[in-house]
C-alpha cells in the first residue's frame, strides 16, 4: 500500500514538471489546439492557464503534503465518476483523488471536455504504467461501489435520487464571492480581475460577486477591470455581454458598465455571465452572519483581509489557483472515499 502512495508521488511530481513545459511543447500545443476546436470556450491562453495552475498544484512539496497520511485500499473498488466541462479539466482532482486512494475511476467525461482529460491520464500512464488499471473511460456508469457527481441544481436532484443506495458525493450549483473593504491596492484590485474573468468566470470558483462597504468609490476597481478587455474579443461572452446589457435598458435597470463588464446591485450569490454583481454592507459581523447562512452556495471567498472559519478564504487573484487539498464545495473527497470503501479494520 505504501508503494502505491509512492508511485503516486513520483508520478504526480514527473507529470507536473511535464505540464509547466506546456508554453513549448509542440504534443500540448497540438492538444491545445484540438481542445479549442471542440469547444470554443477552451482558448488557447486559458488552456494554458489551467495546464499552468495544475503544474504549481502538482509540486514535489504540496504533493508530499497531500498524500503523507494517505493509506490506499487494499482491494480497489469502482467509483464512478460524472465530470462537469464548464472549464478545461475541472474534473482531473476527483480522478487523481481516486486513483490516489488506491481506488478504480470509472469515468464518464463531459462531451464539453473529453479531449484534455485523457491527454493527461494517457501521460500518467506513461509514467506508470502501473497506475492503467486505477482508471477507465465509459459511456454509462455500472457496477460502481460509490460515485461522485458533479453538475447543476436541477441534475444533482437526479444524481442524488439514483445513486441513492451507494454512498455518493454530489456536487450543485456554487460561485464564490470577494469580500473588499475599500482599501485594497491597484495590484489587489487586478488580482480581483482574475477572479472574475479566468475562464471567462464559467468556473465555480470564479468570483461572481463582490461585497463593498457602503458608499464604496467604484472607479479604482472599473479602471483595473478594464485592463481584461481580451474577453470581449470572444464571441460567446461578448454575445452574454450584449443580452444582459440590452435586458437591463429595456427594463431600465440601474447597472455599471465598463464596456465588457455589467455591474448590478443584486443580493443574488449568482450573476449571468459577463455581469459582476454586488452588494453593500455595513460592518465585517453583520456580513459574516449573512455569509454563514449562505455556506452551501459558497465555493470561496477572495479577500485580502477577511476572515471566516467557516469558509476557504484566499488571496485576491487565487480563486482559480487550488491546491491539492482544496477540495470542492468543502468536502475533503480522499476523507469520503476512506470512510466509505476502506474495511472498518483500516481505521483502527
Amino acid at each position: 500500500m505504501l508503494q502505491h502512495t509512492e508511485n503516486i508521488k513520483k508520478t504526480l511530481i514527473q507529470l507536473g514538471n511535464y505540464l509547466s513545459t506546456a508554453p513549448e511543447n509542440e504534443e500540448i500545443q497540438k492538444i491545445i489546439n484540438q481542445a479549442f476546436q471542440k469547444n470554443a470556450w477552451f482558448t488557447k491562453h486559458y488552456v494554458q492557464k489551467a495546464l499552468s495552475s495544475i503544474a504549481s498544484m502538482l509540486n514535489e512539496q504540496d504533493i508530499s503534503h497531500w498524500t503523507k497520511n494517505m493509506q490506499p485500499a487494499p482491494t480497489p473498488k469502482k467509483v464512478g465518476l460524472i465530470l462537469a466541462g464548464n472549464i478545461p479539466m475541472v474534473g482531473l482532482h476527483d480522478i487523481l483523488c481516486v486513483i490516489a486512494s488506491g481506488n478504480k475511476a470509472l469515468i464518464k467525461l463531459s462531451s464539453q471536455d473529453n479531449i484534455l482529460i485523457p491527454f493527461i491520464l494517457n501521460k500518467i500512464t506513461n509514467i506508470n504504467p502501473q497506475l492503467h488499471p486505477y482508471f477507465e473511460f465509459v459511456e454509462r456508469l455500472k457496477n460502481f461501489d460509490a460515485v461522485i457527481a458533479t453538475g447543476s441544481n436541477n441534475s444533482s436532484r437526479y444524481f442524488e435520487y439514483y445513486f441513492k443506495n451507494v454512498p455518493h458525493l454530489i456536487r450543485k450549483n456554487r460561485n464564490s464571492i470577494a469580500i473588499l473593504n475599500g482599501k485594497e491596492t491597484t495590484a489587489d484590485l487586478h488580482q480581483l480581475g482574475n477572479d472574475i474573468f479566468d475562464y471567462f468566470g464559467l468556473g465555480c470558483r470564479n468570483v461572481a460577486k463582490v461585497y463593498v462597504p457602503v458608499n464604496y468609490d467604484f472607479m479604482p476597481l472599473l479602471n483595473q477591470l478594464s485592463t481584461f478587455t481580451k474577453v470581449a474579443a470572444h464571441h460567446k461572452y461578448l454575445n452574454n455581454y450584449d443580452y444582459n446589457k440590452s435586458i437591463y435598458l429595456i427594463n431600465n435597470i440601474s447597472h455599471l458598465d465598463n464596456g465588457f463588464l455589467l455591474l448590478k446591485k443584486d443580493h443574488s450569490l449568482y450573476s449571468p455571465l459577463a455581469v459582476l454583481y454586488y452588494e453593500e454592507y455595513e460592518n465585517e459581523p453583520t456580513l459574516t452572519l449573512q455569509l454563514n447562512s449562505q455556506k452551501e452556495t459558497i465555493q470561496c471567498i477572495a479577500s485580502q483581509h477577511y476572515q471566516n472559519t467557516h469558509f476557504n478564504v484566499v488571496n485576491l487573484g487565487h480563486t482559480q489557483r487550488p491546491k491539492l487539498w482544496d477540495y470542492a464545495d468543502g468536502v475533503n473527497t480522499i476523507d469520503f472515499l476512506y470512510s466509505n470503501l476502506l474495511p472498518l479494520e483500516t481505521h483502527l
